[in-house]
């Protein structure tokens, strides 16, 4: 049992948390969720204890291990078996004696110790680990400092996954994995013997992985069995249970305080109002559920969509070295309402992919033809390094709109799902979520036909993530998506496209098809394999085929919707001002049959904005209907 008791914490005098506690049964796997900057970080601190708390405690079992993984990746000579192998501490010391122990009941000793902690499986168990995670036979038998701070991170994973600690600590674990090592992890931690709390965004991790979640929120923490989707649904059943309670209270407080206005001053009826006043101290109030509101994400509409193919690639063959091509006899063409997600390993190509179509990479034999005046977005997580640090988000949205006047600077910016107050911030002190929004809305700018998007969740949270979903949904243009959020791609996309051996081929099954070929047997497929096509291949590619025209005929539907939305901001903007200039009395001294004018429009204003919500509520059920079937 670990148990979180009355803790609070302040990080540079802001408070995170504020009495709150929790407990975990042993064994438990827990996703730790919260908003980004509600604390999550902060409360492994305290467990670790790393951070002491203001105040409360935290109680873990006696001589417990806890694990997490090493901030610094490990850039060693050392091969990665020998770092994976060096991470269980007991193991490793008594392997050193063993070599030098002369006594014999010592040696007996070493002997049974290391049978009972089955030290003598350990380098089949660190070897699988890392080729859960990506690393081949070969690879595992390479130095550390050969390897990017990507793949080291993925090393350092592996080293705290095979100490197995009883207290199991992961903070955005598939940060640094590709889909492939994610599907792995996922069922790895499902499996995993003791206890797991888990810091992720991933909502399909949080479906499948864990079997609880802690809520952070308002500095509280929540308790909730099940996964992600059960906890969503117990939460909003919470809040319409406390907002029925605050309805019911204040209906309540408000006849007491009626009776105690009424006869407080009456000498009859005095000691019953008295008594009225105690009960309602006693009766307390009931708090209102407070919503956080996420900033929508919106990606401007191709100004004229050219006719499909808008990309044609016939024997085409890319790489960075003359004569040494990463991929090869692609042959392949993207329409203009394609929504592709790119699978496999992270080395396998999707990158060199990526870049290839966007034109950052030239071919190096074959053809590749662009529709006339394709406009390509291109967004890529390491372009976070190319904002300039001190401008703020106005600052680069003004590069690309010369003259224009700052409220059109500022609505472009808004669009990008930055809130006014981070609009001044500068580059530097933005959250990575704030970075990728900025750098994603900064990528759309131009309106593109095509949409490339490389790993855009690292830094997103789920509602952000759930913002970028119907961003991409309302999207006309044709998507390029590469992730390893689940959910993310099977929200968003109808294609699929595997590369591996040295190509890019469409895979005919679905996320759970491949999911199943990563992690079958525990363990994650030979990228050598190609995996099979499935038997209902031309259902599949037909299903897609009608998901695009779906939306291709409701994009009329959609664009009605948004000129709604349009119409009822600029009648609520109206109906505001009428208000601010009715509020002043001084209108009706100086000019009655102004005011009264004024009075007329903001009545046909009223009545314009009620038919208008009306209408947008039949035509977006309409449109949610239509999208679900």
């Amino acid at each position: 049992m670990i148990t979180i008791n009355d803790i609070s914490a302040r990080i540079a005098g802001r408070l995170l948390i504020d009495h709150a506690s929790v407990s975990l049964p042993s064994g438990t796997k827990a996703g730790l969720v919260g908003r980004n900057g509600a604390g999550k970080s902060t409360l492994f601190k305290i467990i670790t204890g790393d951070l002491s708390p203001e105040s409360g405690s935290v109680s873990i079992p006696k001589n417990a291990r806890i694990g997490q993984v090493a901030q610094e990746a490990p850039g060693t000579e050392d091969s990665l078996i020998e770092i994976v192998l060096a991470a269980d501490k007991e193991r490793a010391a008594l392997m050193l004696e063993s070599e030098t122990a002369t006594d014999p009941h010592r040696i007996a000793d070493i002997q049974v110790r290391l049978s009972d902690i089955d030290a003598h499986s350990a380098e089949a168990r660190a070897a699988t680990i890392l080729a859960g995670l990506g690393f081949n036979a070969e690879a595992q038998l390479r130095p550390a400092s050969s390897f990017s701070g990507g793949w080291r991170m993925r090393v350092a994973l592996a080293a705290v996954l095979f100490s197995e600690p009883d207290l199991l600590l992961l903070d955005e674990p598939t940060n640094y994995l590709d889909l492939e090592g994610t599907l792995w992890l996922e069922d790895y931690v499902r499996r995993y013997p003791h206890t797991v709390i888990v810091i992720s965004h991933d909502r399909d991790l949080l479906n499948t992985a864990v079997n609880s979640i802690i809520h952070l929120d308002q500095k509280k923490l929540t308790f909730y069995r099940g996964g992600y989707d059960q906890f969503e649904r117990q939460k909003a059943e919470a809040d319409e249970l406390q907002t029925k309670a605050k309805v019911k209270n204040e209906a309540a407080r408000k006849h007491l305080q009626s009776f105690i206005d009424r006869f407080k001053a009456k000498a009859s009826k005095a000691k019953q109002a008295q008594s009225r006043v105690k009960a309602l101290e006693r009766m307390g109030t009931v708090a209102s559920v407070i919503e956080d509101h996420v900033q929508p994400i919106t990606f401007p509409e191709p100004e004229k969509q050219p006719a499909s193919p808008i990309i044609a690639i016939s024997g085409g063959a890319v790489g960075y070295e003359p004569g040494k091509p990463i991929l090869k006899n692609i042959n392949l063409r993207i329409d203009a309402d394609d929504r592709i997600a790119l699978l496999g390993s992270n080395g396998n190509g999707k990158s060199t992919f990526a870049k290839f179509i966007s034109g950052r990479l030239k071919a190096e034999s074959g053809e590749i033809k662009l529709a006339p005046s394709l406009k390509i977005g291109f967004f890529a997580q390491h372009q976070l390094e190319d904002l300039v640090p001190n401008d703020t988000p106005v600052e680069h949205v003004r590069r690309l709109m010369p003259g224009a006047p700052e409220a059109k600077v500022r609505a472009r910016v808004a669009q990008m799902g930055l809130a006014t107050e981070k609009m001044a911030t500068a580059a530097k002190d933005l959250s990575g979520g704030e970075k990728a929004r900025l750098l994603m809305g900064l990528a759309a700018f131009h309106a593109p036909n095509l949409l490339i998007l490389d790993e855009p969740t690292n830094h997103l949270d789920i509602d952000s993530r759930r913002a970028l979903i119907a961003a991409l949904n309302d999207y006309e243009g044709a998507v390029i998506l590469i992730s390893h959020d689940r959910h993310l791609i099977e929200a968003t996309v109808d294609r699929l496209w595997l590369v591996n051996n040295g190509t890019v081929s469409p895979f005919e099954g679905d996320m759970e098809e491949y999911r199943s070929l990563i992690v079958s047997s525990g363990k994650k497929k030979d990228e050598k394999d190609k995996p099979e096509p499935v038997a209902d291949q031309a259902s599949k590619a037909d299903q897609r085929k009608l998901a695009a025209e779906r939306r291709a005929s409701l994009a009329p539907l959609r664009k009605k919707i948004n000129e709604i939305e349009a119409e009822t901001k600029k009648l609520e903007k109206l109906i505001a001002t009428l208000d601010a200039e009715l509020g002043d009395p001084a209108l009706y001294e100086k000019s009655p049959a102004k005011a009264a004018d004024k009075v007329k429009q903001r009545g046909e204003a009223a009545a314009k904005l009620s038919a208008a919500e009306e209408q947008w509520l039949e035509l977006s059920a309409e449109y949610e209907e239509a999208m679900a079937g």
